[in-house]
């Protein structure tokens, strides 16, 4: 059951991604760019976690801190395109990114939705699939406001800079999390 439900995360964050990555480039956002990297790091997590659940504990562990690492690349990503930004700094469609936002929002809950009842089982696995797809939907709400912020209030770059920004740092976080997690079941494999 563990293993079909990583499969269709798996299918709805590369298919999302693929349309997140056309619609940052089209409109030049920072933070939609950085999601969708994050949305094809998602993917590779649960294809990774599918494999690994076949897998011993020990093994499973070191998965776990290759996965940490792998919650990093969106934060590379952002860092690129940031400076990207900053070179060429037209704020992005506020209309487009709010509802990319808003998608992103409602794949990335029904990911989380899908996960929760397994976030618990076989440890830093799924506990990284987990917490990837909680940490998206916040994400994605900030990348709602950002639209919202830069239609209303602040036409400028700065609302969709900063939110990616705030991506980098959730995933950061996050890869600390699984870190831990897979340190301490790898401690536990070798007792």
């Amino acid at each position: 059951m563990l293993r079909r439900a990583v499969l269709i995360v798996a299918a709805l964050n590369c298919a999302y991604g693929l349309f997140e990555c056309v619609v940052a480039l089209r409109i030049g956002s920072v933070s939609l760019f950085a999601d969708s990297v994050d949305f094809f790091e998602d993917t590779s997590v649960n294809l990774l976690i599918f494999l690994g659940l076949a897998w011993s504990l020990q093994a499973r562990a070191r998965l776990g801190m290759l996965l940490a690492g792998l919650l990093l690349v969106p934060a590379a990503a952002t860092v690129w395109t940031g400076v990207e930004k900053l070179l060429n700094p037209a704020p992005p469609d506020p209309v487009s990114l709010s509802l990319t936002g808003l998608g992103a929002l409602v794949v990335n809950l029904t990911c989380a939705v899908i996960l929760a009842r397994f976030r618990e089982h076989s440890g830093s696995l799924t506990r990284a699939a987990f917490l990837s797809a909680r940490n998206d939907a916040y994400a994605n709400l900030a990348i709602i406001g950002a639209g919202l912020v830069t239609a209303y209030i602040w036409p400028s770059i700065w609302p969709d800079l900063l939110v990616g920004i705030g991506v980098a740092l959730l995933n950061a976080d996050a890869a600390r999390e699984v870190w831990e997690a897979a340190r301490e079941e790898h401690k536990t494999a070798k007792s």
